[in-house]
């Protein structure tokens, strides 16, 4: 059991090393084109996993509530929404501007960056603790392949943020090396905090709907606040839109055919 929680919560550190690997093989960038169908996969599976493994879960375990059963979910759902609302506005972010100005202006505050990416992480990492203790200590709906797919949706959101740390700092010259040893440790915070928070998750099994909504909630914010606007910036094309679809209806399909 606890090997498939360290797998799970070491995947979206992967999606970061990957993407900080970008510095060995591309001399620019990943493609607009790329980057949109990642966004927009990644947001389909997120939306999907939130409301099949989260959110319906949660309103299982709440069922006690009767018809006040979408109090707790309610409430944790606009908390974990608020939470990284906060951390927006309370701590150094940097949306990921993947411009050759931005990413020269980015370099200019490479400690910032560096931060922002990194606390960034944080939140993604407490989720999918959440998820897994959900699934380790069996108190809710949640299945592995839904806790598992999560995971690898948070990790294609991680590739572009990998590559946003490393990239600016190698067309500055930088060794390749320690460019991507920065990119990948900008990822480090998250199975940290995952495995904290898998670990605390037992002590507050009572409130685990709450828990499973607050995941729900900031996974929602990541989404509308950054992966919508990355599948949608610059040219129109549908290529973002379709991959959401793909993405949304994968993710359901694995959580009803594994669950």
């Amino acid at each position: 059991m606890w090997l498939n929680v360290a797998i799970g919560i070491l995947i979206p550190f992967i999606g970061t090393t990957l993407g900080a690997a970008c510095v060995f093989f591309l001399k620019n960038d990943i493609s607009e084109r790329l980057h949109r169908a990642l966004a927009g996969f990644a947001g389909g599976i997120m939306v999907s996993a939130s409301f099949f493994s989260l959110i319906v879960p949660a309103l299982e375990q709440a069922k006690d509530y009767g018809k006040l059963s979408f109090l707790p979910v309610g409430l944790g759902f606009f908390a974990g929404m608020l939470f990284l609302l906060a951390l927006d506005l309370f701590v150094p972010h940097v949306h990921l501007d993947r411009s050759e100005e931005g990413m020269k202006n980015g370099l200019k505050k490479t400690t910032k960056l560096f931060l922002a990416v990194s606390l960034h992480n944080l939140p993604e990492g407490m989720v999918v603790g959440i998820v897994f203790a959900g699934w380790m200590y069996g108190k809710s709906e949640i299945t592995l392949a839904g806790a598992t797919v999560l995971a690898v949706g948070i990790a294609l959101q991680n590739f572009p943020e990998g590559a946003v740390v490393s990239m600016p700092m190698r067309a500055e010259g930088m060794p390749k090396n320690k460019t991507f040893l920065f990119g990948m440790l900008s990822g480090v915070i998250e199975p940290v905090g995952a495995l904290m928070t898998a670990f605390a998750a037992s002590l507050f099994l009572p409130i685990m709907p709450y828990l499973l909504a607050f995941a729900a909630g900031a996974m929602f914010y990541v989404v509308v606040e950054e992966l919508v606007p990355e599948m949608a910036k610059g040219e129109h094309n549908n290529t973002g839109t379709v991959c959401f679809a793909f993405g949304f209806v994968l993710m359901m399909v694995l959580d009803i055919a594994f669950g």
